[in-house]
């Protein structure tokens, strides 16, 4: 059987309901059994009307006005930020807010925030980078509709996460060669930007492979040239003690290097490493290494 797919010009269906319902204590409201679960499920309400004889309008009327009434903000943030510890914690956690994201749930991607519960709906390119477990949503198999996932996490709930940490790993005593971690000045006077690439990339060569505690950068390496041909750049004959991890002094150099987590299936990374040279004014050099999502 072949479903058609969703169109503007079909009708919509109006179901009817008769029932009974008993008192209701304002201090605990029913939850259960109609009309009160087809009410919650109305999530994302944009408009009220109530109609009233006019004798108790007054009297509604001020009851309303004595009520807080809700808040409602434009916000331009991703959903990255809404998970932040700060925003989760004080609005969704100890609060009580709800989101309603950008978009449709049949076109796009799009998120919803309400009881803590985050549902998203999301097309297949989102769905598959995203790792997370969802279920097939909207008409499956309909001609002209491509197929869409939803998944729903509950930001309430206590995740029993194991707490990790890690602790630096200082590499000491590391006996290399030491080589001039400054741009000439030459280089800077020409402005010559070819020369300055060069030597800015055998700076990167060489602090990647003490990254690595490479042998090829250590003091009297011999390593036959048929397998390695690295040679340290203007490397000085004799050797420095250098430690990775430690306090510098603010004329010496140092180097910090950051690496995020694989962000395709590739293994693909980013990556940025920081270089301040010595006896340096300010001076730095900086290396970003973007990955292609």
């Amino acid at each position: 059987m072949l479903h058609q797919a969703p169109s503007i010009y079909q009708s919509p269906k109006c179901f009817v309901t008769y029932g009974m319902m008993g008192h209701v204590d304002p201090r605990q409201i029913p939850s259960r059994g109609k009309p009160w679960t087809a009410i919650s499920d109305l999530d994302f309400i944009h408009k009220v009307d109530l109609i009233i004889p006019q004798d108790i309008y007054e009297a509604v009327a001020q009851k309303m006005t004595e009520r807080e009434a809700p808040a409602y903000y434009r916000v331009v943030m991703t959903l990255g930020q809404v998970l932040e510890t700060k925003f989760l914690t004080q609005y969704i956690k100890l609060g009580n807010i709800m989101m309603l994201s950008e978009g449709k749930t049949t076109i796009g991607n799009l998120f919803t925030l309400r009881e803590g519960n985050l549902d998203l709906y999301l097309d297949r390119e989102t769905y598959e980078r995203a790792g997370l477990e969802g279920k097939p949503y909207g008409i499956k198999g309909g001609r002209g509709s491509k197929p869409r996932w939803t998944m729903s996490v509950d930001l309430l709930q206590d995740l029993n996460a194991k707490q990790m940490t890690s602790s630096p790993r200082p590499s000491t005593d590391t006996g290399i060669h030491q080589i001039p971690l400054r741009i000439p000045s030459t280089i800077l006077a020409q402005g010559d930007r070819e020369a300055l690439e060069y030597s800015a990339t055998d700076m990167y060569e060489w602090l990647s492979l003490v990254r690595l505690e490479s042998p090829r950068v250590v003091a009297g390496d011999a390593i036959d040239s048929y397998l390695s041909r690295y040679a340290p750049p203007g490397a000085d004959s004799t050797a420095d003690q250098v430690q990775v991890f430690t306090n510098c002094p603010s004329q010496s150099w140092f180097a910090l290097s950051g690496t995020t987590f694989s962000r395709n299936i590739l293994g693909g990374c980013n990556e940025l490493s920081f270089l301040r040279p010595p006896e340096s004014s300010g001076e730095f050099l900086m290396w970003e290494t973007k990955s292609q999502d």
